[in-house]
Protein backbone atom coordinates (compact mmCIF):
# COMPACT_ATOMS: atom_id res chain seq x y z
CA UNK A 1 0.00 0.00 0.00
CA UNK A 2 1.49 3.34 -0.92
CA UNK A 3 1.79 5.93 1.80
CA UNK A 4 -0.75 8.20 0.42
CA UNK A 5 -2.94 5.78 0.52
CA UNK A 6 -2.35 4.33 3.87
CA UNK A 7 -2.67 7.75 5.70
CA UNK A 8 -6.06 8.66 4.32
CA UNK A 9 -7.54 4.74 5.40
CA UNK A 10 -6.63 6.44 8.75
CA UNK A 11 -8.57 9.98 8.81
CA UNK A 12 -11.81 10.77 9.51
CA UNK A 13 -14.02 12.65 8.68
CA UNK A 14 -15.77 15.76 10.62
CA UNK A 15 -19.16 17.11 9.94
CA UNK A 16 -18.64 19.70 6.85
CA UNK A 17 -18.51 23.62 8.02
CA UNK A 18 -19.34 26.45 5.50
CA UNK A 19 -19.41 30.20 5.37
CA UNK A 20 -21.52 31.57 2.43
CA UNK A 21 -20.08 29.37 -0.81
CA UNK A 22 -17.02 28.09 0.76
CA UNK A 23 -17.72 24.30 2.91
CA UNK A 24 -14.43 22.96 4.34
CA UNK A 25 -14.76 19.47 6.03
CA UNK A 26 -12.58 18.47 8.28
CA UNK A 27 -10.00 15.31 8.32
CA UNK A 28 -8.92 14.25 11.52
CA UNK A 29 -6.45 12.10 13.05
CA UNK A 30 -6.09 9.53 16.15
CA UNK A 31 -2.57 10.10 16.89
CA UNK A 32 -1.25 12.90 14.87
CA UNK A 33 1.94 13.50 14.71
CA UNK A 34 4.45 15.78 16.60
CA UNK A 35 5.51 19.02 14.67
CA UNK A 36 8.87 18.36 13.12
CA UNK A 37 10.11 21.18 11.76
CA UNK A 38 9.45 24.99 11.81
CA UNK A 39 7.02 26.37 9.70
CA UNK A 40 8.45 28.74 6.71
CA UNK A 41 6.33 31.69 8.75
CA UNK A 42 7.95 30.61 12.20
CA UNK A 43 11.13 31.02 10.72
CA UNK A 44 11.39 34.15 8.99
CA UNK A 45 9.95 35.56 12.15
CA UNK A 46 12.47 34.19 14.41
CA UNK A 47 15.05 35.12 11.54
CA UNK A 48 16.48 31.77 11.74
CA UNK A 49 16.56 31.25 7.64
CA UNK A 50 17.34 33.94 4.79
CA UNK A 51 16.11 34.05 1.12
CA UNK A 52 17.38 35.68 -1.11
CA UNK A 53 17.96 36.15 -5.30
CA UNK A 54 20.19 33.60 -6.36
CA UNK A 55 22.69 36.03 -7.74
CA UNK A 56 23.02 39.59 -7.73
CA UNK A 57 21.68 39.68 -11.54
CA UNK A 58 18.59 37.26 -10.29
CA UNK A 59 16.73 33.98 -11.69
CA UNK A 60 13.30 34.10 -12.12
CA UNK A 61 12.53 30.88 -11.81
CA UNK A 62 15.29 29.78 -8.41
CA UNK A 63 15.49 31.63 -5.08
CA UNK A 64 18.60 30.56 -2.23
CA UNK A 65 17.24 29.38 0.93
CA UNK A 66 19.89 29.35 3.83
CA UNK A 67 18.48 27.62 6.96
CA UNK A 68 20.38 29.21 9.91
CA UNK A 69 19.55 26.53 12.59
CA UNK A 70 19.70 22.97 13.25
CA UNK A 71 15.62 22.64 13.46
CA UNK A 72 14.04 21.71 9.93
CA UNK A 73 11.99 24.17 7.96
CA UNK A 74 8.85 23.15 5.89
CA UNK A 75 8.43 25.34 3.00
CA UNK A 76 4.71 24.48 0.97
CA UNK A 77 4.00 24.68 -2.68
CA UNK A 78 2.11 27.95 -3.23
CA UNK A 79 3.39 30.09 -0.70
CA UNK A 80 3.85 33.38 -1.34
CA UNK A 81 7.54 35.13 -0.70
CA UNK A 82 7.86 38.77 -1.16
CA UNK A 83 10.46 41.86 -1.49
CA UNK A 84 13.82 41.46 -3.64
CA UNK A 85 13.86 41.84 -7.50
CA UNK A 86 9.68 40.22 -7.72
CA UNK A 87 7.68 38.51 -5.74
CA UNK A 88 7.53 34.72 -6.23
CA UNK A 89 5.63 31.69 -5.24
CA UNK A 90 7.64 28.29 -4.33
CA UNK A 91 6.62 25.68 -6.94
CA UNK A 92 6.52 22.43 -4.24
CA UNK A 93 6.63 21.80 -0.55
CA UNK A 94 9.94 21.55 0.71
CA UNK A 95 11.26 20.29 3.96
CA UNK A 96 14.69 21.58 4.51
CA UNK A 97 17.24 19.87 6.88
CA UNK A 98 19.34 21.91 9.36
CA UNK A 99 22.06 24.70 8.53
CA UNK A 100 20.86 23.43 4.45
CA UNK A 101 21.63 25.70 1.72
CA UNK A 102 19.58 25.13 -1.15
CA UNK A 103 18.41 26.16 -4.42
CA UNK A 104 14.06 26.45 -4.20
CA UNK A 105 12.45 26.19 -7.50
CA UNK A 106 9.40 29.57 -7.47
CA UNK A 107 7.12 30.88 -10.14
CA UNK A 108 6.84 35.01 -10.41
CA UNK A 109 3.79 36.25 -9.30
CA UNK A 110 4.77 39.93 -9.91
CA UNK A 111 5.44 40.38 -14.10
CA UNK A 112 5.87 43.86 -14.02
CA UNK A 113 8.91 44.58 -11.71
CA UNK A 114 12.09 43.76 -11.94
CA UNK A 115 14.44 45.40 -9.58
CA UNK A 116 15.12 45.04 -6.25
CA UNK A 117 12.93 46.10 -3.08
CA UNK A 118 14.97 44.62 -0.55
CA UNK A 119 17.41 42.00 -0.10
CA UNK A 120 15.79 39.37 1.67
CA UNK A 121 12.41 38.05 1.01
CA UNK A 122 9.43 37.97 3.72
CA UNK A 123 6.77 35.64 4.29
CA UNK A 124 3.30 37.73 2.76
CA UNK A 125 1.72 35.13 4.85
CA UNK A 126 -1.01 34.12 1.61
CA UNK A 127 -0.95 31.25 -0.72
CA UNK A 128 -1.53 31.37 -4.30
CA UNK A 129 -5.38 30.88 -4.98
CA UNK A 130 -6.29 27.41 -5.63
CA UNK A 131 -7.25 26.85 -9.21
CA UNK A 132 -4.08 28.44 -9.89
CA UNK A 133 -2.35 26.22 -7.90
CA UNK A 134 -3.59 23.35 -9.55
CA UNK A 135 -2.99 23.99 -12.79
CA UNK A 136 1.00 24.91 -11.58
CA UNK A 137 0.95 21.59 -10.10
CA UNK A 138 0.67 19.88 -12.85
CA UNK A 139 3.02 21.74 -14.96
CA UNK A 140 5.70 21.25 -12.34
CA UNK A 141 4.91 17.41 -12.72
CA UNK A 142 5.07 17.68 -16.53
CA UNK A 143 8.18 19.54 -15.76
CA UNK A 144 9.42 16.93 -13.07
CA UNK A 145 8.98 14.23 -15.28
CA UNK A 146 10.12 15.14 -18.90
CA UNK A 147 13.23 16.60 -18.10
CA UNK A 148 13.75 16.50 -13.86
CA UNK A 149 12.99 20.29 -13.52
CA UNK A 150 10.25 21.63 -10.93
CA UNK A 151 8.97 24.62 -13.33
CA UNK A 152 6.06 25.41 -13.69
CA UNK A 153 4.71 27.50 -16.91
CA UNK A 154 5.63 31.05 -16.26
CA UNK A 155 3.76 32.84 -19.15
CA UNK A 156 0.87 30.54 -17.87
CA UNK A 157 1.19 31.77 -14.46
CA UNK A 158 1.16 35.11 -15.44
CA UNK A 159 -1.99 34.43 -17.62
CA UNK A 160 -3.84 33.16 -14.49
CA UNK A 161 -2.99 36.14 -12.16
CA UNK A 162 -3.36 38.29 -14.80
CA UNK A 163 -7.04 37.17 -15.57
CA UNK A 164 -7.46 37.09 -12.38
CA UNK A 165 -6.76 40.33 -12.15
CA UNK A 166 -9.25 41.49 -14.84
CA UNK A 167 -12.11 39.14 -13.38
CA UNK A 168 -12.44 40.83 -10.08
CA UNK A 169 -11.42 44.30 -11.43
CA UNK A 170 -8.00 44.72 -9.24
CA UNK A 171 -5.79 47.14 -10.68
CA UNK A 172 -2.03 46.17 -10.46
CA UNK A 173 1.06 48.30 -11.39
CA UNK A 174 3.45 45.67 -11.45
CA UNK A 175 0.38 42.76 -12.35
CA UNK A 176 1.30 41.55 -8.95
CA UNK A 177 -1.06 38.99 -7.32
CA UNK A 178 -0.45 40.84 -3.91
CA UNK A 179 -2.48 43.82 -5.25
CA UNK A 180 -5.65 41.00 -6.03
CA UNK A 181 -5.41 39.77 -2.62
CA UNK A 182 -5.05 43.06 -1.37
CA UNK A 183 -7.99 44.62 -3.26
CA UNK A 184 -10.22 41.61 -1.48
CA UNK A 185 -8.89 41.60 2.01
CA UNK A 186 -12.44 42.46 4.15
CA UNK A 187 -13.48 39.52 2.40
CA UNK A 188 -10.53 37.35 2.77
CA UNK A 189 -10.91 38.04 6.68
CA UNK A 190 -14.17 36.92 6.82
CA UNK A 191 -13.54 33.66 5.21
CA UNK A 192 -10.23 32.97 7.32
CA UNK A 193 -12.13 34.18 10.91
CA UNK A 194 -14.93 31.30 9.91
CA UNK A 195 -12.83 28.40 9.68
CA UNK A 196 -10.97 27.27 13.35
CA UNK A 197 -9.14 23.85 13.37
CA UNK A 198 -10.93 21.12 15.54
CA UNK A 199 -8.84 18.71 17.74
CA UNK A 200 -6.46 16.61 16.14
CA UNK A 201 -7.03 18.35 12.70
CA UNK A 202 -4.44 17.52 10.19
CA UNK A 203 -6.33 18.91 7.18
CA UNK A 204 -9.58 19.35 5.00
CA UNK A 205 -11.54 19.19 1.65
CA UNK A 206 -12.40 22.02 0.16
CA UNK A 207 -15.33 22.66 -1.79
CA UNK A 208 -17.15 26.25 -3.62
CA UNK A 209 -21.05 25.74 -3.77
CA UNK A 210 -20.42 21.90 -3.02
CA UNK A 211 -17.86 21.13 -5.62
CA UNK A 212 -15.23 19.60 -4.20
CA UNK A 213 -11.86 21.54 -5.60
CA UNK A 214 -9.29 20.48 -3.55
CA UNK A 215 -8.09 18.59 -0.22
CA UNK A 216 -4.82 19.86 2.38
CA UNK A 217 -3.67 17.00 4.50
CA UNK A 218 -0.55 17.22 6.74
CA UNK A 219 0.98 14.90 9.44
CA UNK A 220 0.53 16.94 11.98
CA UNK A 221 -2.12 19.01 13.83
CA UNK A 222 -0.33 21.49 15.32
CA UNK A 223 1.33 22.85 11.60
CA UNK A 224 -2.32 22.66 10.34
CA UNK A 225 -3.55 24.88 13.01
CA UNK A 226 -0.49 26.95 11.89
CA UNK A 227 -2.07 27.27 8.35
CA UNK A 228 -5.39 26.84 8.02
CA UNK A 229 -5.78 30.60 7.42
CA UNK A 230 -3.20 30.85 4.67
CA UNK A 231 -5.15 27.61 2.79
CA UNK A 232 -8.61 28.76 3.77
CA UNK A 233 -7.76 32.30 2.19
CA UNK A 234 -6.39 30.14 -0.82
CA UNK A 235 -9.38 28.77 -1.75
CA UNK A 236 -11.50 31.71 -0.67
CA UNK A 237 -10.15 33.67 -3.57
CA UNK A 238 -11.83 31.58 -5.84
CA UNK A 239 -14.71 31.18 -3.96
CA UNK A 240 -15.90 34.95 -3.69
CA UNK A 241 -15.75 34.77 -7.49
CA UNK A 242 -18.72 32.55 -7.76
CA UNK A 243 -22.34 33.07 -6.81
CA UNK A 244 -23.24 33.07 -2.93
CA UNK A 245 -26.73 31.21 -2.46
CA UNK A 246 -27.51 29.06 0.35
CA UNK A 247 -24.42 26.62 1.32
CA UNK A 248 -24.59 23.62 -0.75
CA UNK A 249 -23.69 20.26 0.81
CA UNK A 250 -21.24 17.80 -0.27
CA UNK A 251 -22.57 14.51 -1.33
CA UNK A 252 -21.33 12.11 0.63
CA UNK A 253 -20.47 10.25 -2.71
CA UNK A 254 -18.64 12.72 -3.90
CA UNK A 255 -16.77 12.81 -0.74
CA UNK A 256 -16.17 9.40 -1.18
CA UNK A 257 -15.16 9.21 -4.79
CA UNK A 258 -12.50 11.85 -4.74
CA UNK A 259 -10.86 10.42 -2.07
CA UNK A 260 -10.82 7.34 -3.35
CA UNK A 261 -9.42 8.68 -6.37
CA UNK A 262 -6.41 10.32 -4.62
CA UNK A 263 -5.92 6.84 -2.83
CA UNK A 264 -6.13 5.44 -6.46
CA UNK A 265 -3.76 8.17 -8.05
CA UNK A 266 -0.72 7.11 -10.30
CA UNK A 267 2.41 7.45 -8.24
CA UNK A 268 5.95 8.69 -9.44
CA UNK A 269 9.07 9.08 -6.93
CA UNK A 270 11.17 11.26 -7.06
CA UNK A 271 14.33 12.50 -4.84
CA UNK A 272 12.94 15.75 -3.06
CA UNK A 273 14.79 18.55 -2.58
CA UNK A 274 15.84 18.88 1.23
CA UNK A 275 14.97 15.91 2.99
CA UNK A 276 12.31 13.13 1.75
CA UNK A 277 10.52 12.09 -1.17
CA UNK A 278 8.41 14.06 -3.50
CA UNK A 279 5.31 12.30 -5.11
CA UNK A 280 3.55 13.43 -7.66
CA UNK A 281 0.12 12.39 -8.38
CA UNK A 282 -1.99 12.18 -11.62
CA UNK A 283 -4.84 9.68 -13.55
CA UNK A 284 -8.82 9.43 -12.26
CA UNK A 285 -9.18 13.43 -12.26
CA UNK A 286 -6.48 14.25 -9.77
CA UNK A 287 -3.74 16.27 -10.23
CA UNK A 288 -1.72 16.99 -6.81
CA UNK A 289 2.18 16.24 -4.97
CA UNK A 290 3.40 15.31 -1.70
CA UNK A 291 6.19 15.11 0.32
CA UNK A 292 6.83 11.71 2.43
CA UNK A 293 9.92 12.26 5.06
CA UNK A 294 10.33 9.46 7.57
CA UNK A 295 7.91 6.77 6.41
CA UNK A 296 5.19 9.79 6.88
CA UNK A 297 3.01 12.15 4.55
CA UNK A 298 4.60 15.29 5.47
CA UNK A 299 1.89 17.52 2.94
CA UNK A 300 -0.48 16.44 0.59
CA UNK A 301 -2.31 18.82 -1.76
CA UNK A 302 -4.65 17.33 -4.33
CA UNK A 303 -6.94 18.98 -6.54
CA UNK A 304 -9.83 18.15 -8.93
CA UNK A 305 -9.35 18.09 -12.34
CA UNK A 306 -12.11 18.67 -14.97
CA UNK A 307 -11.67 17.01 -18.28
Amino acid sequence: MNPISSTLDAIHLAPAQSYLNLTLVPLLSDEPTPQAYLTLDEALERRLVSITELTQSGSVPELRFDNLTDEQVLLLDGEELVGAKQNRVLNITILVGGFAKIVIPVSCVERGRWHNLSHEFRSARRHMFARARAAKMAQVSMSLRSGGLRHSNQSEVWADISAKAERMKAHSATEAMADIYDSERPRLDGFEKAFQPLANQVGAVFAINGQILGAELFDSDAAFKKLIGKLVGSYAMDAIEEPVGQPETISPESLNTFLERIKDSSIEAFPAIGNGQDLRLGGRGISGGALVADGRVVHLSAFSVVA
